[in-house]
């Protein structure tokens, strides 16, 4: 059914800090769209995040890709048989958002979601705002969005029961959150229960662990820009930072996430974590960070390590330097 995370946009005013923001820190190609709206390129596609002045502070869409038409009509049918309303979008909203067709429903916190196929592909190559190795995007989409809800039991039933969304694992502390998969992607949803609905974050993911250092460089240097410190997940092995965009969520910079087989993987519940080190999340109250705190130094205690995941091309193999260590190797 659905296929990845296409597409997300936000509506805000800032435009100019949006653009100063998207192509400085976190590496994005602008892309003029007029007065009242600002694109991103990550990758070969004519856009795949959009700031859109007329929508006001706040509003939110996201944009989930299904195979063709026929699917769309699948999902749309599959939809209204659920009892969610569903709106076939105008050829020029298609256009404004570079697709062949799309519908448009809503989640159980009102989020509007929109599905599409026949995304529009540039013919020039995508110039990234600073010097960056490139986006991990393809098959596995744009990235991962995590929403902030109420309560997670209602919402959850929609995702996985009618969207098709299945679980990769999930947290009850210090705060509960669950993530789902559509791809090999570790999740390309996840939802946090805050006691209200909204947006948390949104993730891209990097070529290069150095991409990410010198993006966090550039949020160290402007003040109270980082919302989480560097740091690495339990669950996907992501290495990353959360930056303030200049509206009212973060976006996650990360390298080296990991990628699980759909077809076999089966969702645990995650107890060692949050995060494996560091990630100390300001936006938490000082109870709940303390909580993830006491899990981080438990998890260090106990010599808890992941695997690093890398692409070809992405590292270097060294020979070890401490018999032990390389006793230890073999054996693994």
């Amino acid at each position: 059914m659905l296929r990845a995370l296409g597409y997300a946009g936000f509506g805000s005013d800032k435009l100019e800090d949006w653009r100063q923001f998207g192509t400085s820190l976190v590496g994005l190609q602008a892309v003029e769209r007029g007065n009242s709206q600002l694109s991103f390129r990550m990758d070969d596609r004519k856009q795949r995040i959009v700031i859109d002045r007329a929508m006001g502070e706040g509003a939110r869409f996201f944009g989930w890709e299904v195979a063709d038409g026929a699917a769309l009509d699948a999902l749309a049918a599959r939809l209204e048989g659920a009892g969610v309303a569903v709106t076939a979008e105008a050829v020029e909203l298609a256009d404004n958002r570079r697709v062949r067709a799309l519908i448009s429903f809503r989640d159980p916190a009102g989020n509007r979601l929109e599905a599409f196929y026949g995304a529009e592909i540039d013919e020039t190559p995508f110039k990234p705002g600073r010097s960056i190795s490139g986006f991990r995007t393809g098959p596995l989409g744009l990235g991962h969005v995590v929403l902030t809800v109420e309560n997670i039991d209602a919402v959850m039933p929609f995702y996985v029961d009618v969207l098709g969304f299945r679980l990769s694992d999930f947290i009850e502390k210090p705060f509960r959150a669950y993530f789902f998969h559509i791809n090999p992607r570790h999740h390309s949803l996840a939802l946090i229960e805050t006691g209200k609905n909204g947006l948390h974050h949104l993730m891209v993911e990097l070529f290069s662990l150095d991409d990410v250092g010198q993006s966090y460089d550039v949020a160290l240097s402007e003040e109270n820009r980082v919302g989480v410190t560097l740091g690495r997940h339990t669950n996907d092995f992501m290495t990353s930072f959360y930056a303030k965009t200049p509206s009212s969520f973060m976006v996650e910079c990360g390298w080296g996430g990991r990628e699980i087989d759909p077809a076999t993987w089966q969702p645990i519940e995650m107890t060692d974590g949050p995060s494996l080190w560091g990630h100390e999340r300001v936006w938490l109250p000082e109870k709940d960070r303390e909580v993830a705190r006491e899990m981080r130094m438990r998890a260090a205690a106990s010599g808890l390590r992941a695997p690093v995941q890398v692409m070809e091309g992405n590292y270097k193999l060294m020979s070890g330097t401490c018999a032990w260590w390389d006793e230890v190797s073999k054996a693994g």
